[in-house]
């Protein structure tokens, strides 16, 4: 009688340690499956990182800040940020009340507006207007003199139409 006891409890013993080796195998097979799930996400996204910055500075390839040549010109007049400036002083051409000067159109909803600003380089300028409903382009060029002063001259416009 003991050693059927001993037998049993042997071979329940045994089905424990096969029952624990298979679900550990399973359970080892899951998780590495899940590991090369998340290593082949991240590699995605590391992917899609690269790509956005690659977007990012090709975006900014025509912008004064990434332009030494474009910025040399203004080394003289010690502005730390010579872009917002030029940036400031345009929008500060937006009347409390009426059109901008510098947009050749009257506002149909309301005053027309500069909105966005693109310093291109030392001479150009891209900006966006809108009257809430009604928007557009500019192209501007500007003279930044030693006294820092602006001057801007548009150089070409663009309303676009609605499509209604």
């Amino acid at each position: 009688m003991k050693n059927k006891i001993f037998l049993y409890l042997f071979v329940f013993a045994a089905l424990v340690a096969l029952y624990q080796f298979i679900s550990t195998s399973n359970m080892q097979k899951a998780m590495t499956a899940d590991v090369e799930g998340l290593k082949n996400e991240v590699e995605q996204l590391q992917d899609s990182v690269q790509k956005s910055q690659l977007k990012i500075l090709d975006m900014q390839y025509f912008t004064l800040e990434n332009n030494d040549d474009a910025l040399a010109y203004y080394d003289h007049l010690n502005l730390e940020n010579p872009s917002r400036y030029i940036e400031d002083k345009l929008l500060e051409t937006n009347e409390p009340s009426g059109d901008n000067p510098l947009i050749p159109y009257e506002g149909m909803e309301s005053d027309f507006k500069i909105n966005k600003i693109k310093v291109l380089n030392h001479k150009w300028i891209l900006a966006d207007f809108s009257d809430g409903k009604f928007w557009g382009d500019l192209i501007i060029k500007y003279e930044l003199k030693d006294d820092l002063s602006i001057d801007f001259t548009l150089l070409d416009h663009l309303l676009y139409t609605r499509s209604n």
